[in-house]
């Protein structure tokens, strides 16, 4: 077909049961129009190497699976075009900052397990209230507009293979996560702040965040979590400011009050 181009598409390999390291394998790929990344996966595997192994789902940009490096850019392979990327080559790896299970295929238990850790549901302080409940727990549009960006994750994982800090820190929590927390903080039905607040905390939580942005710069579904961890550590911050004049008050309960010098 006149519309045909031929790119060759060149893939990072490992498979950590039989290689001892990693190694480039290039294949040569029909392109046409429209034609996405993992199509011409699916056309590799069909043709020349039926050992690639890549992780996929729905196709749709919607699971989040099929998270991969694409010329440097960690992004899904199912919703982008070849040619957006470049008509000339096309250069594939697994996510970095998580260990390979095989080719592109990322292990993302960690931060599954993170996520896990900042408790990503609704908390109340009244739980019989909230297992109990006669009625729904009502939210206004204009509260619901203060989390719904952050609630569309779909946890692909390339904001954490983006994020720099990750690639220096593997026990720091990461954006995903961490936009999580954020999520439920802003939700008005929850009350679980003190619950989160430890393991936000911690050594390699929240605040080991360097504001680099790559995470908000590659997030396929526009989630920004780095605006999200910003406004996570104003929160904690002014916990810390009400805790501290809270203290203050109970140490010195006099402070502030006039005294007889000022003729009151």
């Amino acid at each position: 077909m006149a519309d045909t181009r031929k790119i060759p598409f060149t893939i990072l390999r490992f498979n950590p049961e039989t290689d001892t390291k990693h190694r480039f394998d290039t294949f040569i790929v029909d392109v046409l129009p429209g034609m996405t990344v993992l199509e011409g996966l699916h056309q590799i595997k069909a043709r020349h190497d039926a050992t690639l192994a890549w992780r996929y789902s729905c196709r749709m940009g919607v699971c989040g699976s099929c998270g991969m490096l694409i010329n440097g850019r960690a992004t899904l392979a199912c919703n982008t075009q070849i040619l957006d990327v470049s008509p000339i080559a096309i250069a594939i790896a697994p996510l970095p900052n998580f260990p390979i299970i095989k080719d592109l295929v990322p292990d993302l238990d960690s931060m599954f397990q993170k996520h896990r850790e900042i408790k990503p549901w609704i908390i109340r302080e009244n739980s019989i209230e909230q297992n109990t409940a006669k009625g729904e727990f009502y939210q206004s549009p204009e509260q619901l507009v203060e989390y719904l960006q952050f609630s569309y994750c779909i946890k692909c994982g390339c904001c954490m293979a983006a994020c720099p800090t990750m690639a220096t820190d593997a026990q720091y929590l990461g954006p995903q996560p961490l936009a999580q927390a954020y999520r439920y903080e802003a939700d008005s039905r929850d009350q679980g702040f003190n619950a989160r607040k430890p393991v936000l905390d911690r050594d390699s939580g929240l605040f080991s965040c360097h504001y680099g942005s790559e995470c908000s710069v590659v997030c396929p579904k526009g989630v920004d979590p780095a605006k999200a961890i910003q406004l996570m550590k104003r929160r904690m911050l002014l916990d810390l400011f009400h805790l501290y004049r809270k203290k203050n008050a109970e140490l010195c309960p006099d402070q502030g009050k006039p005294s007889a010098q000022d003729g009151s």
